[in-house]
């Protein structure tokens, strides 16, 4: 009996090494978590106030509390602040890791140090996030131009500036038929950074103490200077005697650029455009246009979005990031590579965007430590080395007396 016992002992001092041993070779990986064996006393079934007959595992217990955060520079790294699992897919199979060391792959999807596509929700052509998880895209290619289609700005006219007098002859050279000019860029179907000049004449009041109206004139440049066709009437802006802009808005220009590139139909957008006593001045330029662009990077964002930046100024999302959460993580069976699998115990995945529902923030550009304590492990690493030192004395002294009892 006592062999048995003292060989109980033994195996457990053995299996809390193993584990000890296992969390101090896992004390630089990312997000990993810590683990203790747990263990309970051993009696004879039927048998009262004798002594135990040994130990035997209880369990392995996991430690979930979260590491420090360690910045790596990386903007393609997350670390989750809070609750939840990444959600991966290996093999065809849904995965959680809390490991965010990720990076893209030859096909631009967003994918683990292993390989295994990290799974999120595509963004729609609407703009909205999908309902379905799936493999994050990013477009690591050119992105193509778009031209210019809407073109939205806000004027301060300057009610002082002086008449025009009827009949005047508009002439973009001649300063004398107008009171003030600006430009706005204009991006062709080729992606050339065009220019339309808006030049800005004070008509006479049609009667004594009406608000003067005022015509706004266009003429479209190439991006080398040259004009593209004779200027155009844009629109007259009609206001309120209190300067706030009543009619005039919004206004269309269609241009023939002549140089390749298809023509264009420029929706112009001048509300909030007012009338009064003080400087000209734009206030406010909106451009739905722009150049074509290369890729130059991605971030995470503390909501999970995927963002992507392009030569061109153009930041695109490509859908966001998942979070999975669990009834009882600690059911939950890990995995070679820092991966999780749901279990019987743990539930069911419960999964939504970073900062929903239980589900914690992402902090981009960082990674989570793992949680074991190398100071506290060596302190357990002594204490089970000594029992199971001492539990091969036993054995040994167990040995001695069974060859004394044969002798006699």
């Amino acid at each position: 009996m006592t062999m048995q016992t003292a060989l109980s002992g033994l195996t457990g001092a053995q299996t809390g090494l193993n584990t000890v041993s296992n969390d101090l070779a896992n004390a630089s990986t990312t997000a990993f978590k810590s683990q203790t064996a747990l263990f309970q006393d051993i009696y004879p079934a039927g048998a009262g106030k004798v002594p135990g007959i040994g130990a035997a595992l209880e369990g392995i217990s996991s430690d979930l509390t979260q590491g420090a955060l360690t910045a790596t520079g990386n903007p393609l790294n997350a670390a989750i602040q809070g609750n939840g699992y990444f959600v991966v897919q290996t093999n065809g199979a849904q995965q959680y890791t809390r490991d965010g060391a990720f990076q893209l792959n030859s096909a631009g999807q967003l994918v683990t140090a292993s390989g295994s596509n990290v799974l999120g929700y595509t963004q729609t052509a609407s703009g909205s996030l999908g309902s379905t998880l799936g493999p994050i895209t990013i477009n690591t290619g050119s992105m193509g131009a778009n031209p210019t289609s809407n073109l939205g700005l806000t004027l301060n006219l300057n009610s002082g500036d002086p008449v025009v007098p009827a009949g005047t002859a508009f002439s973009t050279s001649n300063s004398a038929s107008y009171d003030q000019s600006t430009s706005v860029v204009s991006y062709d179907s080729l992606g050339n950074a065009n220019r339309v000049g808006l030049y800005f004449v004070q008509n006479p009041a049609a009667s004594a103490g009406a608000v003067p109206n005022w015509t706004v004139y266009a003429q479209p440049q190439l991006a080398n200077g040259t004009n593209a066709g004779t200027p155009q009437t844009l629109t007259t802006l009609n206001f309120t005697s209190a300067g706030a802009l009543s009619s005039g808005s919004p206004a269309t220009l269609n241009v023939n650029w002549g140089n390749g590139a298809a023509n264009s139909s420029i929706a112009f957008n001048l509300t909030g455009t007012t009338l009064a006593a003080q400087s000209f001045s734009v206030a406010g330029i909106t451009n739905n246009g722009y150049a074509p662009g290369s890729y130059s990077g991605s971030t995470l964002a503390t909501n999970g979005a995927v963002q992507s930046t392009y030569t061109n100024g153009q930041t695109v999302s490509s859908g966001s990031l998942a979070l999975a959460n669990f009834i009882n993580q600690e059911g939950l069976t890990p995995v070679t590579g820092n991966l999780f699998s749901a279990s019987t115990s743990s539930g069911q995945a419960v999964v939504g965007t970073p900062g929903t529902g239980l589900a914690g923030t992402l902090s981009g550009g960082n990674l989570e430590a793992s949680n074991a304590s190398t100071s506290s492990l060596l302190v357990s690493l002594i204490q089970y080395q000594q029992a199971y030192q001492a539990n091969t004395s036993v054995i040994q002294t167990e040995q001695q007396d069974s060859q004394r009892l044969v002798q006699i």
